[in-house]
């Protein structure tokens, strides 16, 4: 695994509305809360034992189809690989 540092601070700098429906934005911040919080290391220790092994599969799936849908390689790379 790759050393490059990753970062979670929108999820503890965000003072908005978090909640879905009522505008692009708020989605769009409300988004970015709700996976930073879900990757929150003790969060993912306790959730990931208990996911069932199609679940594990359908999130990897999704994941790996936004991937290939919204980033060219060398963003994949440098963004989600941190290379």
């Amino acid at each position: 695994m790759n050393s490059g540092n990753h970062t979670h601070n929108f999820v503890n700098q965000y003072q908005g509305l978090v909640g879905f429906g009522l505008d692009r934005e708020t989605d769009e911040k409300s988004l970015m809360v709700y996976l930073q919080k879900f990757s929150d290391d003790e969060f993912l220790k306790t959730l990931i034992p208990r996911l069932k092994d199609n679940e594990i599969e359908a999130i990897l799936e999704l994941i790996s189809r936004l991937l290939k849908t919204h980033f060219r390689e060398n963003e994949y790379h440098r963004l989600f690989l941190k290379e």
